[in-house]
């Protein structure tokens, strides 16, 4: 490397279909030319070429540290998780604790989910004595009485269980006669090792929810959700289903784009409307605002319909400036019904 320039994250512009309105939608991007540039010289020595640090738009210093390349989790933070983990004290008991010691959260240099995700590596699936081998055990005799169960279990470097999938026969076969669309959700957490319990599930010819495999995760990154669906898929003989239903993870869409690449990803609606009293509580006028989202949500049956109405309530409640809103809107083909009638669903829109 002989040249860096580094940039803020609001550099350069995207580009939206806005219907032909006169007034586009906001978005992250607001072609910022706040930058540094460097370069290395003949007795290689880095030589700054251009300082311009003028930004335009507003900063803020305290939401600078939740950017993924300003959060680090400290020794004495990292020993504390691992011994509150050992002694059975709830993950979010422990991060409450180590806020209070740094006087705010606007002195941590983290968040929740990077403890969780710590937590999640470091126990590795913390089995008790002999219960990996039980679970193969397990799992073979399984695969002895049905040639159709499968079953495949993820190690480390160190050949430790990291991560478990399988399937029986039954949920094989579903899969052929109801695999058009797939949920996939990860919010559920079993009790002893607070790990999460990943199930993909479809929706049979009497409308039931019907299992088509499922899995037990270390952690919710983008490596460990990229091996899920490959061994799903796997399981599965390859075919990938039409449309998939799950929450706004990234990790989760990342892997999603890489294994399912043909496959229509759709984000769970109940999921996004139910943050509305968390990113709304504070306005003065937030029922009405609640009912006009909902109204645009399920009530627009075409898109300029919704684009329309969208773009008058940003307005009536001067949204504009509203970054979860915009990126929302930036999305809306993957949550919002009136852009999805062309795929089929079998009926649904969230997963739970």
């Amino acid at each position: 490397m002989r040249y860096v320039t580094f940039t803020c994250s609001r550099e350069g512009r995207r580009n939206y279909a806005t219907g032909g309105s006169l007034k586009p939608q906001p978005t992250s991007q607001t072609d910022c030319k706040a930058r540094i540039s460097a370069s290395l010289d003949n007795l290689e020595v880095w030589r700054i070429n251009k300082v311009y640090l003028d930004h335009n738009h507003k900063t803020s210093l305290s939401k600078s540290r939740l950017y993924r390349c300003n959060r680090i989790l400290s020794a004495s933070v990292k020993r504390k998780l691992q011994v509150n983990d050992m002694a059975g004290i709830p993950l979010h008991k422990s991060y409450n604790s180590t806020v209070v010691e740094a006087e705010g959260y606007e002195n941590t240099t983290f968040v929740e989910r990077d403890c969780r995700n710590y937590v999640d590596q470091e126990r590795r699936l913390r089995l008790g004595e002999g219960d990996a081998i039980a679970l193969q055990a397990y799992f073979s005799k399984m695969q002895a009485r049905c040639s159709g169960f499968f079953f495949s279990m993820d190690l480390d470097g160190e050949s430790r269980l990291k991560n478990v999938f399988w399937a029986d026969n039954r949920c094989r076969q579903a899969y052929k006669e109801f695999g058009d669309v797939v949920t996939f959700d990860t919010t559920y957490i079993t009790n002893k090792y607070d790990m999460p319990f990943a199930p993909f599930v479809g929706v049979n010819h009497h409308g039931q929810s019907t299992l088509l495999g499922c899995g037990l995760l270390s952690n919710e990154e983008t490596g460990t959700f990229v091996w899920l669906f490959k061994t799903w898929l796997e399981c599965m003989h390859g075919e990938a289903p039409r449309g998939i239903i799950t929450d706004q993870d990234r990790a989760m869409q990342n892997a999603i784009e890489i294994v399912f690449s043909k496959t229509k990803h759709r984000w769970c609606l109940w999921h996004i409307m139910k943050k509305l009293p968390e990113k709304f509580g504070y306005h003065s006028q937030k029922s009405s605002i609640f009912a006009a989202i909902h109204g645009l949500v399920y009530d627009s049956d075409i898109v300029d319909e919704f684009e329309e109405g969208w773009r008058s309530m940003l307005d009536t409640y001067d949204l504009h400036d509203n970054d979860w809103l915009s990126r929302l809107y930036e999305n809306r083909n993957r949550w919002v019904p009136c852009y999805l009638k062309t795929t089929f669903w079998a009926g649904m829109s969230a997963t739970q």
